[in-house]
C-alpha cells in the first residue's frame, strides 16, 4: 500500500507548501539493500571510560585516510573518537556504561548534542549503557535509568528519517559481547529503519558473530507461520535472503499463495491450521523429513476480530486467543519436548503494540498479544541451556492489506502518530525478526522489540 501523502510532501512544489503550512513532512526511510554500505558516512564513538575505549578498539581496524579516523574491519566504517566540527556524521554511538551518577551524563551527552544538527539524513544515534538494578546505589540506578529517558526523548527530536535506539547491557556482560556488537550493527544499519526509541537488553555474552553479515542464517532451517501474505511473506523472504531454508506454513485456503511464496524463496510449503492439536508435531516432522533439522520458528499467524468488549461474543474472543497465543504455546511445548529442537534454537513471536499500550475495540487481540510478550519472557529460560532464545517483535502501524481497510482519515492519522510520521512496511518487521533469529542475538533473551517508528501512544 502506497503512502501518497509521504510521496507528495517530498516532491517539488508540494514539499514547499507543506513546509509553509507546518504539515508533517515524513522522510522516506533508508532500507537495507544487499551490498550497500552499513552507513553513509563516518561514525562518531563517544565515551571516555574503559568500555568506550574497548568498544572503539574492537570497532577500529587499520588506520583510515582521515586524521584521527579508523576503519571498522569488515564493516567498512570510518570511526572517529572525537567530534570534528565540519564533519557530517552518519551515526553517533554514545557509550555510557561507565556513568555512575547523573552528573556524569552531561559531558558525553552534550558532546553528542553538538553533532545532531549536522546528522546525515537517515542517521543513527545509539546509546550503549547498563541496566539499572534494584540493588544498585540510588545514584547509580538514577544515572542508568536516566539513559532510558534521554534516549527515548532524543529519538522524538531527530528528523530526516534519523533514529535513536539503545543497547542495554546486564551487569557482567562485556561491551564487546557478540550480541552487543550484533545489536549495535542492527541499530546502525538500514535494517532497523522503522525501529526508533527502543532499548534492547543483552542479558549474556552468548551468541556468535556470523561468518557473513549478508547471510547470517546460512545452514539454518526456519519455519514461518502465516507465510502466504503480508508480514509473514516478508519474513519468509527476508530469512531466505539471509541464508535460511524456509518452511512456509499457512492454512489450506491460502494454498496457492503459499506455494507461490515457497517457490519464490526455494523453500517448502506446509498447509496447516496452527490451532490443530498436532500442529507442532507436523511442523517438526516436515522440517526433519524435508530438511533434516529445525532451528528457527517464527510465530506470525494471527487474526483480529475487533469489537468493543461490551459487544464481544464468545466466538470472537475464543478464536483470537486460539490462533494468536494458545497455538503458539502448544507448538512450543511440542518442540521443546521433542529433543530435536536443541541446536541454538530460536523462537520469534509476533506481538503488537496493542498488547503493550492497548487499543480501543481490541481487548481480545490485546490480551492475546500481551500474552505473547509474557510467553516469550517465560519461555526464554527454557531455551538458554541449549544456547537458544525466545523473543518477540511488536509491530505498530504497518502498511498491509489489513490496515488498508481502515477508513482513509483514520489511516492517515495512524500513520503520523509516531516519531517517523509514517507507517512501516512488512519488511521492517521482517528485518527485526531476522536479527532476533540470527547467531548475533544469542544474548538477547525474553525481549520484545517494538517496530513502530516510536509510536507516540504507550511507552
Amino acid at each position: 500500500m502506497t503512502d501518497t501523502y509521504l510521496n507528495l510532501v517530498n516532491s517539488g512544489v508540494t514539499k514547499k507548501i507543506a513546509k509553509q503550512l507546518g504539515l508533517p513532512q515524513p522522510t522516506p526511510l533508508r532500507r537495507h539493500r544487499p551490498g550497500a554500505p552499513l552507513v553513509d558516512g563516518p561514525v562518531l564513538v563517544l565515551g571516555r571510560d574503559g568500555d568506550g575505549d574497548a568498544l572503539a578498539a574492537v570497532l577500529s581496524g587499520p588506520a583510515g585516510g582521515a586524521p584521527g579516523a579508523t576503519v571498522l574491519d569488515g564493516w567498512d566504517l570510518e570511526v572517529h573518537r572525537h567530534a570534528h566540527p565540519d564533519t557530517r556524521y552518519a551515526a553517533v554511538v554514545l557509550v555510557l556504561t561507565g556513568v555512575t551518577h547523573p552528573d556524569q551524563l552531561a559531558e558525553p551527552v552534550l558532546a553528542a548534542a553538538g553533532t545532531l544538527k549536522g546528522l546525515a539524513r537517515g542517521g543513527r544515534v545509539v546509546t550503549v549503557s547498563r541496566e539499572a538494578g534494584v540493588d544498585d546505589a540510588p545514584a547509580l540506578a538514577a544515572a542508568r535509568q536516566g539513559v532510558d529517558g534521554l534516549l527515548r526523548s532524543l529519538a522524538k527530536e531527530l528528523r530526516g528519517g534519523a533514529t535513536g535506539n539503545g543497547v542495554v547491557l546486564r551487569e557482567g556482560v562485556p561491551v564487546t559481547a557478540p550480541s552487543v556488537l550484533g545489536a549495535l550493527r542492527f541499530f546502525l544499519s538500514a535494517r532497523s529503519a522503522f525501529v526508533d526509541g527502543q532499548l534492547l537488553t543483552v542479558a549474556s555474552d552468548a551468541g556468535a558473530l556470523p561468518a557473513s553479515w549478508e547471510t547470517p542464517l546460512d545452514g539454518r532451517v526456519a519455519v514461518v507461520t502465516g507465510a502466504a501474505r503480508g508480514i509473514g511473506k516478508a519474513i519468509a523472504q527476508t530469512l531466505a535472503r539471509d541464508g535460511a531454508t524456509v518452511v512456509a506454513v499457512d492454512v489450506p485456503a491460502a494454498g496457492e499463495q503459499l506455494a507461490a511464496v515457497a517457490n519464490e524463496i526455494h523453500g517448502t510449503a506446509l498447509q496447516l491450521d496452527v490451532t490443530a492439536d498436532d500442529a507442532g508435531a507436523r511442523i517438526l516432522a516436515h522440517a526433519l523429513q524435508r530438511h533434516g533439522r529445525l532451528d528457527v520458528v517464527v510465530h506470525n499467524a494471527g487474526i483480529t476480530r475487533d469489537k468493543l468488549l461490551a459487544n464481544m461474543t464468545p466466538d470472537k474472543w475464543e478464536s483470537v486467543l486460539a490462533v494468536n497465543i494458545a497455538s503458539q504455546l502448544r507448538i512450543n511445548e511440542a518442540l521443546l519436548t521433542s529433543g530435536d529442537f536443541a541446536d541454538a534454537p530460536r523462537i520469534v513471536s509476533l506481538a503488537s503494540t496493542s498488547g503493550i499500550a492497548g487499543n480501543r475495540g481490541q481487548t481480545n487481540y490485546a490480551a492475546s498479544k500481551g500474552g505473547v510478550i509474557g510467553m516469550v519472557r517465560a519461555t526464554a529460560p527454557l531455551l538458554v541451556p541449549f544456547g537458544g532464545t525466545a523473543n518477540a517483535v511488536a509491530p505498530g502501524f504497518i502498511e498491509t492489506e489489513m490496515t488498508a481497510r481502515i477508513p482513509a482519515v483514520t489511516r492517515q492519522v495512524a500513520r503520523r502518530l509516531n516519531s517517523l510520521q509514517q507507517g512501516g512496511l512488512p519488511v521492517d518487521v521482517a528485518e527485526a525478526v531476522a536479527f532476533l533469529a540470527s547467531p548475533a542475538a544469542g544474548g538477547v533473551v525474553g525481549e520484545t522489540l517494538r517496530v513502530c517508528g516510536q509510536n507516540l501512544v504507550g511507552r
